[in-house]
């Protein structure tokens, strides 16, 4: 208990200790007065001297007036400790993390997994953004809010490491309904700067029961000044342009095909960028480069409290003082 409570405390006049050097010099005072008043009774045949109690305990006062100058001298020193406490403040954004989760982001192209990078990469985005309410929308063969928008870290980052690629949606990738989910989470931000940052490996694959393709998301977004960066993640060197053919009503993860005209239609018709990752440092560089482009006004507060320390010091030294000054009164009292 005695060590958690001198741990960590500092002194505002650490100079006062220097006092100390006195207490040498009063002992050797103190010993050469008491060898001059020390009674020794002289025999003809031997030299002793009186012995008792109260000589034996003799030096109980002076010992309480040495630890009251050392008590006295550490609260004159002004022991306290000091508690500093750092608050983030700002002006911050409100963006969404719109993130695909269908069957082919659980491909190995990208170890461990498309899906481990995604997840990994975008909590270290969301950690390195104090102030900006932070929400995140999956989609697959249909879209979900899996988080609100929210100053909540701990929630957001549980429910970013708790995605599972096929295991939340139907199959497919609406990339449109995802965008435009989004979007709707955003239409009654307050903030003057909305982004999404919606992340795919593939392209638009829609089941019978789709609502909104992506050209009219893209519209909404327009509509509600959202900014959308898009990012298509793939190792592959595969997209829509090329050659390789396809086996009708089959799908393989691993090589599914990036609509990558469209993520850059989507990116340009809203005002923001679109990114390519072929690998874990890939993307990290891309979610680097947004939160370049999108800088939040952040102020770091550090408040500082100080816990004065000194009373039980200046106690200890009262109290030591009052011994001494009844034990000379009376135990040790001399008359003349």
């Amino acid at each position: 208990m005695l060590y958690e409570y001198l741990q960590n405390m500092e002194f505002a006049f650490p100079l006062a200790f220097g006092l100390y050097l006195l207490l040498p010099v009063l002992i050797i005072l103190y010993i050469r007065k008491e060898k001059k008043e020390q009674g020794i009774i002289v025999s003809t045949s031997s030299t002793f001297a009186v012995r008792s109690w109260k000589s034996r305990f003799r030096h109980l006062p002076f010992i309480f007036r040495l630890l009251t100058i050392i008590a006295l001298v550490i609260a004159i020193a002004r022991p306290q400790k000091r508690n500093q406490e750092q608050r983030t403040e700002g002006e911050g954004i409100d963006i969404v993390l719109c993130m695909d989760v269908s069957g082919s982001m659980g491909s190995r192209d990208i170890l461990p997994s498309r899906m481990e990078v995604a997840k990994e990469v975008a909590e270290q985005f969301v950690r390195g953004r104090p102030v900006d309410r932070i929400g995140l929308v999956i989609f697959s063969g249909e879209s979900f809010t899996q988080c609100p928008i929210t100053n909540d870290r701990n929630t957001l980052i549980t429910q970013i490491r708790n995605l599972e690629s096929r295991r939340y949606l139907a199959d497919g990738t609406v990339i449109g309904e995802g965008l435009a989910t989004a979007v709707d989470r955003l239409s009654q931000s307050k903030s003057k700067s909305k982004v999404i940052i919606l992340l795919t490996d593939g392209k638009e694959d829609p089941p019978e029961t789709r609502l909104i393709d992506p050209l009219t998301a893209i519209e909404i977004a327009r509509t509600k000044e959202v900014k959308v960066y898009t990012i298509g993640m793939s190792a592959a060197n595969t997209d829509l342009s090329s050659n390789m053919p396809v086996v009708k009503g089959k799908k393989n993860p691993s090589i599914d095909f990036l609509d990558e005209a469209l993520l850059q239609k989507i990116a340009t018709e809203t005002g923001g960028q679109y990114f390519r990752a072929r690998s874990r440092e890939g993307l990290s560089n891309i979610y680097k480069q947004i939160d370049q482009l999108e800088k939040s006004k952040v102020e770091l507060l550090t408040i500082e409290r100080i816990e004065e320390r000194f009373l039980p010091f200046m106690l200890a030294a009262l109290f030591f003082l009052m011994i001494e000054v009844i034990l000379r009164t009376t135990v040790f009292k001399r008359f003349p």
